[in-house]
């Protein structure tokens, strides 16, 4: 049987944090869907299909990945691909409180699917997409933060390519 795991997120963008968890659970599970799903309480600067096109070409050498997006609830989402768990990374402890309330939320939604916690690399422990968007809407360097497809494609937002 194929242990099949998601890692959900709103990937808006894609950073190398998010890369270093995707392919660390790439690893580990026979098959790994990221999926982008959408976060009421943000407001995204790429649309889902830059999303998953960003995710595509930053996965492209990961063989046993693969990219989706869902838009209702993420242990019903789980149910229907027959995931066996979710993939969440994890920077500090502040995220872990956090992730502990979903995950009593997504147990008991769907108590046969387990949820696995990944430890952030130290080198990515403070990244995140918001702090990559509003560094690149000033011109930063971000090209030891996300992949080149990404940066090129801030630039563009940013009218700055």
């Amino acid at each position: 049987m194929t242990k099949l795991a998601i890692c959900p997120g709103s990937f808006d963008p894609v950073t190398f944090g998010h890369l270093d968890i995707i392919e660390r659970a790439s690893k580990v599970f026979d098959h790994v869907i990221v999926a982008v799903f959408h976060n009421e309480g943000k407001t995204p600067l790429f649309n889902t299909n830059e999303r998953m096109a960003l995710l595509k070409e930053s996965t492209a050498h990961l063989n046993n990945v693969s990219i989706d997006s869902h838009g209702g609830l993420l242990m019903d989402y789980a149910r229907e691909k027959s995931a066996c768990a979710v993939v969440r990374g994890l920077r500090a402890v502040s995220d872990f409180e956090y992730e502990l309330q979903i995950t009593s939320m997504n147990r008991k939604l769907n108590k046969d699917v387990e949820t696995f916690f990944i430890m952030s690399n130290n080198k990515y422990s403070f990244l995140s997409s918001s702090m990559v968007k509003e560094v690149a809407k000033y011109d930063a360097n971000v090209s030891d933060l996300v992949p080149t497809c990404v940066e090129k494609a801030l630039k563009a937002k940013f009218n700055r390519g």
